[in-house]
């Protein structure tokens, strides 16, 4: 590598290891406007048998509705089928048959709850932990605390297939954190760096020039290192220099096999965008890059359905949207468990909340904070696992002190990254900020 302004590596890391990290990668699975759990893969018979009456009195204490229309009756969409897979037995429904062969290798979290039922804000509270912008992503605080594992690339990148989530950037803000740590967001389609290529009239020698005498004047300003804007600026100019070189290689899936692109759906117009997608933050992760943050877009058809948001229609949506991502992250877990890297990599399904079992416009479901299920998969965790459980109808937590709120969810991930979520610290205004404010707890039960 040369010296000078491209040898400056992105990011050392400010505060290392705590303990020994069990994955080096994360991949962070947003479903943007949150899945309903129950036609899924949270399987419940008595929601079945209930189909179309009122909702007993018991299931609704402490509950308070989000929509106008207050509670209906429950309601189940009559065209699902459900079976048992794997030797975890665990259930899915008819819409996601790809996903349903990794059984054994998921960790399910049955007992996820969160605070607030607007997406904005609940999409905030589970990418930053706080209900406002402001506060540094998950993906940031990995970034400060850990490093870049490869100087040619991002240590935090942002991925979404056609649409940003509600709230948008400040999803994979840096925060308060030094602005060099933000997620570099990568567009949808077969370019997703922009100006990778230098200009024709510029040569290699000369643009390394303009950038090293950049650099040293800007560090001459007696600001400098205090300004974490324009050190970010200065950082950012040289990973550019140096993804000039590395990043099109890693990003270009056109020269992986056919068998590679038909296994995450890529062949398909439902599944093909999002399928590129997660193809590339494979590559991102075989390539060292930290913290991939992904966005589940919509596909391309049908204009009316851009995300899980399905307030009326739920059968046309999650069919629609269950085919957009079914086979694309079947396909990652078993890729990654093929190259052997699934084990020092995180698979995350989250998304802000869950959705009611009555029905909402006759066929769909209002948004849920009190009880839904998210998953993982990957090192460190009890493979073909469940932890805690929703009541008979998938409204609300069955044992409160299994409660898996966003908080102890970071706190996981930090933990198999080698992070003290308590200890990873940042001063900020005279107060030592941690990634999940004052609160959270791993969940040690699905760890190995």
């Amino acid at each position: 590598m040369s010296t000078g302004f491209a040898n400056e590596v992105a990011s050392l890391g400010e505060i290392g290891l705590h303990h020994e990290s069990k994955i080096d990668s994360v991949i962070w699975l947003h479903q943007n406007g949150a899945p309903s759990s129950m036609d899924l893969f949270d399987y419940k018979p008595y929601l079945h048998e209930m189909d179309g009456q009122d909702i007993p009195e018991h299931f609704l204490q402490g509950v308070t509705t989000s929509s106008a229309g207050g509670i209906g009756k429950l309601y189940v969409d009559p065209k699902r089928t459900w079976k048992q897979y794997g030797k975890s037995q665990a259930w899915f429904s008819d819409l996601l048959p790809n996903l349903a062969e990794c059984a054994d290798d998921m960790t399910f979290l049955r007992s996820c709850k969160t605070v607030g039922a607007t997406h904005s804000i609940s999409i905030l509270k589970m990418n930053t932990g706080e209900l406002r912008p402001g506060r540094p992503s998950l993906g940031a605080w990995v970034s400060y605390a850990l490093g870049s594992r490869n100087s040619d690339l991002p240590p935090y990148v942002v991925m979404y297939n056609r649409t940003q989530p509600r709230a948008g950037t400040p999803n994979w803000s840096a925060g308060f954190l030094p602005a060099m740590h933000q997620g570099t967001a990568f567009l949808p389609g077969e370019s997703p760096i922009l100006y990778l290529q230098r200009p024709d009239l510029v040569s290699t020698a000369q643009q390394h020039s303009a950038l090293s005498f950049l650099k040293e004047f800007d560090s001459k300003n007696p600001n400098y290192q205090y300004d974490t804007e324009l050190q970010a600026r200065l950082r950012t100019f040289g990973l550019a220099e140096r993804m000039q070189q590395a990043a099109a290689q890693v990003v270009d899936v056109k020269n992986e096999n056919e068998e590679t692109k038909q296994l995450y759906g890529i062949d398909d117009p439902i599944s093909g965008s999002y399928g590129q997608v997660l193809l590339r933050a494979r590559r991102l992760v075989e390539n060292g890059v930290r913290f991939v943050h992904v966005i589940s877009g919509h596909p391309e058809g049908d204009a009316s359905i851009v995300d899980w948001d399905a307030h009326s229609n739920l059968p046309k949506n999650h069919t629609v949207m269950a085919g957009m991502v079914d086979k694309p992250i079947a396909g990652l877990i078993k890729d990654l468990k093929a190259r052997g890297l699934l084990e020092r990599t995180l698979v995350v399904w989250a998304q802000e909340f869950g959705r009611t079992p009555w029905g909402e416009s006759g066929n769909g479901r209002d948004h849920n904070p009190y009880g839904y299920t998210q998953w993982m998969a990957g090192g460190g965790l009890k493979k073909g696992f469940s932890y805690g459980a929703t009541d008979e109808i998938g409204l609300n937590i069955l044992d409160p002190n299994t409660a898996v709120d966003t908080y102890d969810l970071h706190a996981t991930v930090l933990h198999l990254m080698g992070l003290d979520h308590m200890k990873t610290t940042f001063v900020h205004n005279n107060r030592a900020e941690r990634p999940t404010v004052n609160f959270g707890k791993v969940v040690h039960d699905v760890l190995i």
